[in-house]
């Protein structure tokens, strides 16, 4: 579904993220995009310049946005993707923009955040996510979605089950969770190193790396998960992926839990990926009873 709206200071043009002399990418291009915060972010991350647009991903990130890829025929599903960078970029084509057809043949709405990264402001990524999450439920009516859950791959699974782990008001909690390889818990022994170190910064306290463990804050109210890792993934070790079904199992939270023996890292984009037809058929049939159960 193509369609032009009239959305005001809220719309970006596409031609306005053009930037010279960079990479060509056949990416898919949104339907719509969002300026996030057109009358200015609430927190500030304390990053300074410009941001730096590789054609796949993005660094530097200041000026979040969030990019809409419509169904023709909308199934009631929506799902916010978070992709990853290990907070220190924001892979959004590779990790989003590359995998949105799959999703709107399906009839989802599909919305890839470009978040501001936390440079140690660890609230700073949340808050593009519930503001992302206002917007798109603003909208739920004309897009035709009831549901609208969260997805995330690597330090962006992090910032997903976050999300579903981290809401203070009702209008904060996703419906679902979709994690790709998701960095889970801020554990030295199984973390990613670097995305703890630039999500909470140098040497924080035990209790804040605690808090940001996600499988530390898991309750009955989380919501239900789909989660899928490799088992010789070096980057982030699928314990991670264990450890939080293992909490959202002993809550009673529904969970699906997809380890593939090989794969490694990074691979939600890949079409050589092994396991690629087996993640999509699962997953499909995950999301698709999702949407009969609306």
């Amino acid at each position: 579904m193509k369609r032009i709206l009239s959305l005001a200071l809220c719309l970006l043009p596409l031609v306005a993220l053009a930037q010279p002399a960079r990479p060509v990418f056949n990416f898919p291009q949104p339907d719509l995009l969002f300026n996030l915060w057109p009358d200015g972010a609430p927190t500030d991350n304390g990053l300074t310049g410009e941001e730096k647009d590789y054609g796949n991903h993005v660094s530097n990130v200041t000026k979040p946005t969030l990019a809409l890829f419509l169904p023709e025929k909308p199934n009631g599903l929506a799902i916010l993707v978070c992709p990853g960078g290990g907070y220190v970029d924001v892979w959004d084509k590779t990790e989003g923009y590359a995998n949105s057809k799959w999703f709107t043949d399906q009839g989802i709405v599909y919305a890839v955040l470009k978040y501001r990264l936390p440079n140690g402001h660890y609230e700073v990524p949340l808050d593009d996510v519930h503001e992302a999450m206002r917007i798109l439920k603003a909208h739920a009516a004309e897009f035709g979605f009831t549901q609208l859950g969260i997805a995330g791959c690597s330090a962006g699974g992090h910032l997903a089950a976050t999300a579903a782990t981290h809401f203070t008001k009702p209008e904060e909690r996703p419906d679902f969770q979709i994690l790709f390889y998701p960095v889970i818990s801020l554990d030295p022994a199984i973390t990613h190193a670097g995305s703890a170190h630039f999500l909470l910064g140098d040497e924080p306290s035990q209790a804040l790396r605690a808090k940001y463990c996600n499988e530390k804050q898991v309750t009955a109210d989380t919501p239900p998960a789909f989660i899928m890792a490799n088992s010789d993934d070096t980057v982030v070790p699928c314990e991670n992926s264990l450890l939080y079904y293992q909490a959202l199992r002993g809550h009673g939270v529904p969970a699906a839990l997809h380890i593939y023996p090989t794969g490694g890292h990074g691979w939600a984009d890949h079409l050589n990926f092994a396991y690629r037809d087996a993640w999509m058929a699962d997953l499909k049939i995950w999301l698709s009873e999702l949407a009969a159960a609306k």
